[in-house]
């Protein structure tokens, strides 16, 4: 019954003389990260936490990843491409502008992959747009992108939140003042502690049902467990205490949804330095860590053991987990035969995140039953981005990789970890020039197989999603087919 039939029944039986308004529902939503974005343009920097609160909430690209992981428009409302596959024409979105108000065509297009693609970009991804020869702009509404080579990924890699629009006089302050074409704006950045969205009142496209979004930055676990309980968050989408989801599991207050991400996460190595350069010794890392247990005891079971920079959730896949069986006696063996004596030591610098935290302290307990002495280096997310990524100056590191089918990053001139194989970047060249579907899957396998044998990584777990929300609210990702806390289609339900 409608509201003023109840009130009418009620008043003709005089059993209630009046009822309260009905409340209506919330329209802000408070949700938690473990990491604080070092900006919030993510064409500029690497960090995944810049894409988890401006994927699609801020910025836009022509296309973009839907949580079910497929290629879906954005910008771009539709597109052909050419049979020779190298011209893509894109028909862009009319009636759209910047949150200041700047129109959005064509020539932000052209202004956004030039900037991407000049000698002093600071793209993270800049290998991304090294294919495109030229963007033209036939009408304000059509951009027509041509590529030097055809490149089997070019729609997906231009959904990627390093491939956004960005408009020339905003471009240069996009980090602490982000103007984008999405549903959500800034409203304020408190550093260390909160960052607050509101609703985009010039949004081109369908607004979002929340006015309000906060992200909290609350990375200790026992804190981030406290906080959902206490309903001081609403969310946490992916959450860094999988020993207490058993709690939430058993109170009907909240929805606990376990799913995957396309995070990798990886004891990744210095190849460039000695002994990490030698494979036996990269191998014998590898025998000597008991990967499954790592997963029980760093992330309570959740999560599932890899062999490669590849996840379950990815086409292709192949599981290279047996790979290297948990064998220490192996693993001396190959230390011996690489001439690595007995108490050789090494340091492991490990971001904040409890995933990095737990496993590199599991890594070194392993790693000392085989005679190696293990330096543990915890440090700030910003020092990492500069020593480690930047600089790559450290031995190795315990860290996901967020981006999803990032099989390219072992074929860029220079990437942080120094793998350098001209199989593999020989390998991944006719990949990326394959245009059949067969002839791309049996490549993404030898890729995967490449690196499983050459082992320039060690492989340890693909990182689970482990959401935990208030039961009432609806549309939050099961999944994280890209980085990002996507909540232009959140709710609450009744």
């Amino acid at each position: 019954m409608r509201r003023p039939t109840i009130l009418f029944a009620a008043a003709m039986v005089g059993l209630l003389p009046a009822l309260p308004a009905l409340a209506a529902p919330p329209d802000s939503l408070t949700l938690g990260i473990a990491l604080e974005p070092p900006g919030l343009d993510p064409t500029a920097g690497a960090a995944g936490a810049i894409r988890d609160v401006t994927y699609d909430n801020i910025f836009q690209g022509l296309t973009k990843i839907d949580a079910e992981g497929q290629v879906v428009p954005s910008l771009a409302k539709a597109w052909t491409v050419a049979p020779d596959g190298l011209t893509y024409t894109f028909d862009l979105q009319s009636g759209v502008t910047f949150s200041d108000g700047t129109p959005f065509d064509c020539s932000i297009v052209q202004f956004s992959y030039g900037r991407a693609m000049a000698a002093d970009s600071i793209n993270a991804q800049k290998q991304l747009f090294a294919p495109i020869a030229k963007v033209d702009c036939p009408s304000p509404l059509k951009a027509v992108i041509t590529l030097k080579q055809p490149i089997s990924t070019f729609l997906y890699d231009m959904a990627w939140g390093d491939a956004v629009m960005v408009a020339p006089k905003t471009a240069a302050t996009n980090k602490t003042q982000p103007v984008g074409t999405g549903p959500f704006m800034l409203s304020r950045w408190v550093p260390g502690d909160r960052i607050e969205l509101v609703r985009n009142p010039h949004y081109w496209g369908n607004a979002p049902k929340l006015a309000a979004v906060t992200f909290r930055v609350i990375a200790d676990p026992a804190a981030a467990t406290a906080a959902l309980l206490s309903g001081a968050l609403d969310a946490y989408p992916d959450f860094p205490a999988p020993e207490t989801v058993v709690k939430f599991q058993h109170d009907p207050r909240f929805t606990v949804d376990i799913g995957t991400t396309e995070g990798k996460v990886i004891l990744a190595l210095n190849d460039a330095r000695k002994p990490f350069s030698d494979i036996r010794f990269r191998q014998a890392l590898a025998y000597a860590i008991d990967r499954n247990a790592i997963v029980q005891a760093a992330y309570s079971g959740y999560g599932r053991v890899i062999g490669s920079h590849y996840t379950p959730s990815d086409p292709n896949f192949v599981d290279l987990a047996n790979a290297y069986p948990y064998d220490p006696a192996k693993a001396k063996q190959l230390l011996q035969e690489a001439g690595v004596k007995p108490g050789m030591t090494f340091t492991i610098t490990m971001p904040p995140p409890s995933y990095a935290q737990r496993s590199g302290q599991l890594v070194a307990a392993y790693l000392s039953q085989v005679g190696i002495n293990v330096k543990l280096e915890s440090v700030e997310w910003a020092q990492w981005l500069s020593k480690v990524f930047s600089q790559s100056n450290f031995d190795a590191t315990v860290i996901a990789h967020v981006e999803s089918r990032d099989l390219d990053i072992y074929a860029r001139p220079h990437y942080y970890f120094n793998y350098d194989s001209p199989t593999y970047k020989a390998l991944y060249a006719q990949y990326i020039a394959a245009t059949d579907p067969a002839a791309q899957a049996a490549l993404v396998e030898k890729l995967q197989r490449q690196l499983s044998a050459d082992e320039p990584n060690i492989f340890l777990f693909a990182l689970p999603k482990i959401g935990i929300w208030n039961a009432k609210l609806k549309g939050m990702w099961s999944n994280d087919p890209m980085p990002a806390d996507d909540v232009t289609e959140v709710y609450w339900g009744p």
